[in-house]
């Protein structure tokens, strides 16, 4: 799971914060800050993207509105989600931790807990999985309507496709072009798990996909505990 920068709540050209008659009006902001991605599953949607309230609007309906709430979700992440009632303490948050401490990707699609995590955060990670469905993988949970684990297969697959065309013909502008590919695909981690032994195309990626916590990374491209987060 990719941490992000929300950044502070945006304002107009006269540096007045901007207000929101209703949530989804929010959309445009959070995406030019954190791109066309599920804050979740990682998936870059261009049409079916939601505001996501972390704390549900049905149970904080004084929150309905409130920028530092919002996060950015597909179809399958924020139907999961739903409007659980849940402490934000009990979970991971790409907008407050390091995210990509927590979670470790697999060819095969699966998602798990990184495994050198305490009981407890491995408990807390776990938590996060199931609140968004990411740990749903057929044929338990045979609904065409989620694609997430094949669409992580896919992207897997495609990275490694990359990081061979990139190991025969190792250019810069070939470099430009693997990174384009994997903006328009999205799923982050994956990408930056493939590349796992380039520095050069982690610190790309880093930088390439909008709204990347850069922070939360050492200049090795190593993740690093998030300033006041939780990992």
């Amino acid at each position: 799971m990719r941490p992000v920068e929300r950044g502070d709540w945006p304002v107009d050209g006269e540096g007045v914060r901007r207000t929101f008659s209703d949530y989804p009006e929010a959309r445009g902001a959070l995406i030019e800050r954190m791109g066309e991605y599920c804050s979740f599953c990682e998936g870059r949607m261009n049409a079916s993207l939601a505001v996501e309230h972390m704390l549900p609007q049905e149970h904080h309906p004084g929150l309905a509105r409130e920028w530092h709430n919002f996060l950015l979700a597909c179809v399958n992440c924020n139907s999961t989600k739903s409007a659980k009632r849940i402490r934000l303490g009990s979970y991971y948050w790409p907008d407050r931790d390091n995210t990509a401490r927590a979670f470790v990707h697999a060819a095969d699609g699966v998602v798990t807990a990184a495994p050198n995590l305490s009981p407890q955060e491995r408990r807390r990670a776990e938590r996060t999985l199931q609140l968004t469905g990411l740990d749903k993988l057929p044929p338990h949970h045979p609904r065409a309507s989620d694609r997430r684990w094949q669409h992580r297969r896919e992207a897997w697959a495609r990275a490694e496709e990359a990081r061979d065309c990139l190991a025969a013909s190792d250019t810069p502008h070939m470099r430009r072009l693997v990174i384009r590919q994997a903006t328009a695909l999205g799923h982050w981690s994956i990408w930056m798990t493939v590349f796992a032994a380039d520095a050069d195309m982690r610190q790309r990626l880093i930088t390439a996909f909008t709204g990347t916590a850069r922070a939360c990374f050492d200049s090795a491209t190593r993740p690093v505990p998030r300033a006041r987060g939780a990992l």
